[in-house]
């Protein structure tokens, strides 16, 4: 109940750029919302699909490791 609404973390590098990313975009999947991250209309991931970035059944098949992302950040 007193937990900060909002945490601060400072990007230190790409891959911490991607391990976040990819930990935005399976969120929606992970409290059972949608079944893969194609599914929730309000993400950025549709675009980076297009973009190449990701591939469109990302996330679908097995949870994709979020090594580097602060443990205290996941619920």
């Amino acid at each position: 109940v007193w937990q900060p609404r909002f945490m601060e973390h400072t990007i230190r590098d790409e891959a911490d750029l991607h391990a976040h990313a990819d930990y935005i975009h399976y969120n929606p999947v992970k409290h059972g919302l949608v079944a893969s991250p194609k599914d929730w209309p309000w993400s950025s991931f549709h675009r980076l699909v297009a973009s190449g970035d990701y591939p469109l059944d990302w996330g679908r098949c097995e949870v994709p490791s979020f090594d580097g992302v602060d443990e205290s950040l996941i619920e």
